[in-house]
């Protein structure tokens, strides 16, 4: 019998630190104490600092996919550029460009191509077809000890579980794994502050419409992981950061030593982990799990503490306004005059790209709206906050279906008054808007905290996940590409990629 056993050490939010006892793969390099562009950190919760120095070397890097959350380039400078990097078949021409402007080489894998590091058999397993647009090009790992019967770790990455994994498993190609890894992407925040889930339409925002940590569980234990009936271990990632500016502190259930904690008393299906930053779970040959600590990552209790009190103040007393994310300080333009026309010639590419997203559809098949009134051809409000040489005001444009095409509103109205006119609305800041366009901010870091909407329908059709879906690296790769160029010139690398 194989006396092999798997090392995985949580490094932090989704970042794995996986070994054979000799080689060592690290999935998702973030390992600076946070991530996101210079001005907008998103802190790794609970805070932490990663030792790379004293950090067992990786044999090889894996990139899941190219969110910020698990793509950041300053973390990948920290590491030795003679690591070779893989990645799936659909990753991003921008991101693989900035990696090796960086000085990597990079890997495309094909989907279920098994992958050999020393004693780690690592097959990337493309995402679930009913997956966001979005997340579609997310991989997910599965790692397992080469010449074993072991089923391994199957990380179900920021995705549905892949189609094809499950596939695998039903003909018995693969078997069912020891351990699965879930990703908690609830990112819940306490009521009174603005959510990427808020609905500012009267009577459908409030407390029973925020998700629960019994939301969390359901959907993460029960109906995420319903395919994988009979696996005996499960641990917990995600939500491990802060949103930058949240006054709140941490995302509400996002404590996984807590969480698993009350799931290992509710159930007795599998025995759930809920590692912190540093843990390490040793999976031995006969599938059970042991815990240990990685002496290269140091808790900041000192921060934690500080951070879990504004949490408590925030939910005993606290409410929240959205505010800007980024500055006005790092224009590209010379005047607000080309800012305004950077603006005109990206809306009516918005405009159309609209219409394919879940906002668009259920905007145009709309006949009527509030008491019944028939709908004109306007159905969505543009508000962008506290223009130039205006604060407190609002820059409106509604979307007119017909064109498609926004048309920017003469006289000043609130955001009562579109919200009565209109089905669907976002509000965000101008300077936000900019930033976006000018490559000095992703629409991650933009969406949430600094923007609420209003919309009918279910969640989704939310313009926040349109926005989200149009401006993604999906479908405004050279925005990425703005960003990572940016990012690279800060680390000093003066050759850019080609994207950008």
């Amino acid at each position: 019998m194989s006396t092999k056993a798997m090392h995985l050490t949580f490094v932090g939010h989704q970042t794995w630190h996986i070994s054979d006892g000799h080689n060592v793969v690290l999935l998702d390099p973030v390992v600076c104490r946070a991530f996101g562009p210079t001005g907008v950190p998103f802190e790794i919760w609970p805070p932490r600092d990663v030792d790379t120095t004293a950090m067992p070397t990786p044999t090889a890097l894996i990139l899941s996919h190219e969110h910020l959350d698990h793509f950041h380039l300053p973390s990948l400078a920290r590491l030795d550029r003679d690591i070779p990097l893989y990645t799936g078949m659909t990753a991003p021409a921008a991101v693989t460009e900035a990696i090796e402007a960086l000085g990597f080489v990079t890997h495309r894998r094909d989907f279920t191509e098994p992958l050999l590091i020393g004693d780690l058999e690592i097959t990337l397993y493309p995402a679930g077809a009913t997956t966001m647009f979005w997340e579609s090009r997310v991989v997910q790992p599965l790692v397992r000890l080469a010449g074993s019967s072991s089923g391994g770790v199957f990380i179900g990455v920021d995705a549905d579980l892949s189609d094809t994994y499950l596939t695998h498993l039903e003909h018995g190609t693969v078997p069912l794994p020891d351990m699965a890894i879930v990703s908690n992407n609830s990112q819940s925040v306490p009521y009174g502050a603005p959510s990427t889930d808020s609905n500012l339409l009267p009577g459908l925002d409030g407390p029973h419409q925020r998700a629960t940590g019994l939301h969390v569980l359901h959907s993460l234990l029960e109906v995420y992981l319903a395919p994988l009936t009979g696996v005996p271990h499960v641990a917990l990632c995600g939500n491990g950061f802060t949103a930058p500016l949240a006054p709140h502190g941490p995302f509400l259930y996002g404590d996984h030593p807590a969480l698993a904690g009350h799931a290992n008393a509710l159930q007795h299906v599998f025995t759930v982990h809920g590692p912190r930053p540093g843990v390490m779970l040793t999976l031995a040959a006969d599938g059970t799990v042991a815990h240990s600590t990685a002496p290269w990552i140091t808790a900041d209790l000192e921060a934690e503490a500080v951070l879990r009190e504004k949490l408590a103040v925030f939910l005993a007393e606290g409410s929240q306004q959205v505010a800007p994310v980024a500055t006005t300080a790092a224009l590209g333009r010379d005047t607000w005059d080309q800012v305004d026309q950077l603006l005109a010639d990206e809306l009516p590419r918005l405009a159309r790209a609209l219409l394919t997203t879940r906002t668009g559809t259920l905007a145009v098949g709309m006949n009527d709206y509030l008491a019944g009134e028939p709908l004109g051809r306007e159905r969505l409000a543009l508000r962008l906050l506290d223009p130039p040489g205006r604060p407190g005001e609002a820059e409106v444009w509604m979307w007119d279906i017909t064109g498609p095409t926004f048309t920017r509103q003469n006289e000043p109205t609130n955001r009562e008054q579109d919200m009565a006119r209109v089905p669907f609305g976002l509000e965000l800041f101008h300077q936000d808007m900019i930033a976006l366009l000018e490559g000095r901010a992703q629409i991650w870091d933009i969406m949430g905290g600094s923007s609420q909407g209003w919309h009918v329908g279910d969640p989704l059709d939310s313009p926040v996940y349109a926005f989200l879906g149009a401006y993604g690296e999906h479908q405004r790769p050279d925005l990425a590409a703005a960003c990572y160029a940016r990012s690279l010139v800060e680390l000093g690398v003066t050759s850019t990629p080609c994207s950008a």
